[in-house]
């Protein structure tokens, strides 16, 4: 194996056009990952049909660092201006934006492209080495086990209601209504559509992030500063011309390091189960770094780790989602579904044969996959300084940026429905964080909810009803007393909180 992979390497740098078709990848995929409604799924559909003129080795090389760039991208705006660029970045958008706010957005890029980096290369290296062992413990997971899986990632809920556990479930709770709108997946009855069309398709996940994080945000700026005419979303001495990205000092480093180790851990194992994709990974990252931490209550109130957990996990999810692509033929994500078209088209099929038929594809896409989440460094600092220039703008005509290239991105899902729904989550999301009510749990509940109900209803459709044998599987039984030890840590956190806070 070492063998093949020094041949990978010296195949790579001794073709310029493997090079450019990495850098271009690269380029591309950050460039789509921060425009709102324009993600890895996107960017590798519409980069397809430029595959028919590349070789094999080009065409997966430039469609594997698409997917890199893509996912990291999506944490620029996110930061900056509290709009995920990708659905990936929704979490990060909890702890990066307060930094900027506080002067630190330049701590807060440093941090999160150190962490996307260790977390893509991490996930690449699992995809060389432990593809195939990891590969076959994905196989164990039915719809019981996917089901415990998401009640773990729920669980994260109770621990961003800012203090308030109750605060955080009444926000989950409402984001697994809103999962309910619309055509029941397995029964094909409409629920909860109150006869209009726009909900019979559900709540679209783009214009609802968008919504709740950017447009609400613009509001809440208006509704907390009338006189917006001065009104700067950092203070400019925190976007200096010529510092862009700043990694935070050694000593963070070296205490945010386990996190990064840990979401890239989690990352990869999230990534390699099929139709997750990195953004569960990156709820479940975070979640675990706020039952590693011992003041869980600062996360959402912006700390470089949450940053760091969520980066870490959701590029690490990359490598981990073509584990189960190139050695069973099964996609771990909606991107590498896509993917999948690809080999497809160049005459080759993804599972067991693959590594005995087209081996050197693998190491080609894994050195490939380095030089990308290397390259993001450069890119990645060059994209950021453009929109830190942005940043500088006064706040009505950033403001009103922001509402256009929100409407564009929730136009994105194919009809006007996606506008008008990304505009009614806003105000919801508006008075939710008037009232002290986090945006974050609503997210997560709106992406695991239905990922937890079809689940569970698909598994005991196999039992016939019987929940015994659906709890009791090792995985599933494993993984919800995790659920319900995360729950009660949450809990006695939050008390623990509140009686400092009444004591001061």
């Amino acid at each position: 194996m070492f063998e093949e992979i020094i041949m990978a390497f010296v195949q790579l740098f001794f073709e310029p056009t493997l090079i450019f078709m990495a850098l271009f990848g690269t380029a591309v995929g950050v460039l789509l990952g921060s425009i709102p409604g324009l993600d890895s799924t996107v960017g590798c559909a519409l980069g397809i049909p430029l595959t028919y003129a590349m070789s094999t080795n080009q065409a997966f090389i430039f469609l594997a660092t698409m997917y890199i760039g893509a996912v990291y991208g999506g944490q620029i705006p996110a930061i900056l201006f509290r709009i995920p660029g990708a659905s990936e970045a929704v979490m990060t958008s909890l702890d990066g934006y307060p930094l900027t706010k506080k002067g630190k957005a330049d701590i807060a890029l440093g941090t999160g492209l150190f962490s996307s980096v260790i977390g893509s290369l991490f996930g690449v290296i699992v995809l060389v080495l432990i593809a195939i062992p990891l590969a076959k413990i994905a196989l164990e997971f039915g719809p019981a086990e996917y089901f415990a899986l998401a009640i773990l990632g729920l669980t994260a809920v109770a621990s961003l209601g800012g203090g308030s556990v109750i605060k955080g479930l009444i926000s989950g709770l409402l984001g697994l209504l809103l999962a309910t709108l619309g055509i029941d997946a397995l029964s094909g009855i409409s629920r909860f559509t109150f006869g209009s069309r726009m909900l019979m398709s559900g709540i679209s996940f783009i214009p609802a992030v968008i919504g709740f994080f950017a447009v609400s945000e613009v509001y809440r700026q208006i509704y907390n500063n009338p006189d917006l005419s001065n009104f700067r979303i950092s203070p400019s001495s925190s976007f200096h011309k010529k510092v862009s990205i700043r990694l935070p000092p050694s000593v963070e480093l070296k205490r945010i390091a386990p996190i990064i180790a840990v979401g890239s851990l989690v990352g990869v194992c999230i990534g390699i189960l099929p139709g997750t994709g990195a953004t569960t990974a990156a709820i479940i990252g975070y979640s675990v770094a706020i039952r590693m931490s011992k003041h869980p209550e600062k996360f959402g109130t912006g700390i470089i780790d949450g940053v760091a957990a969520c980066e870490s996990a959701n590029n690490a999810a990359v490598g981990g989602a073509l584990v189960p692509l190139l050695t069973l033929g099964i996609p771990g994500s909606a991107t590498t579904a896509v993917m999948l078209g690809a080999f497809m088209i160049h005459g080759l099929t993804p599972g067991p044969l693959f590594l005995i038929n087209d081996r050197p594809l693998l190491f080609t896409i894994a050195t490939g996959m380095i030089l990308g989440s290397l390259l993001i460094i450069p890119i990645g600092a060059l994209m950021t300084k453009s929109f830190l220039y942005i940043s500088k703008a006064s706040y009505p005509l950033l403001a009103l940026g922001i509402l256009i290239f929100s409407g564009v991105g929730a136009r994105a899902t194919g009809d006007y429905y996606g506008m008008y729904t990304m505009y009614i989550l806003a105000v919801i999301g508006f008075f939710l964080e008037i009232y002290g009510f986090p945006v974050g749990p609503v997210v997560i509940g709106l992406i695991l909810g239905p990922i937890a109900e079809n689940s569970l209803r698909r598994a005991l459709i196999i039992t016939n009803g019987n929940w015994l044998p659906v709890i009791s599987r090792p995985i599933t039984a494993g993984l919800l007393i995790l659920s319900l030890i995360s729950l009660l840590f949450s809990i006695i956190q939050s008390y623990k909180f509140y009686k400092k806070r009444k004591s001061i």
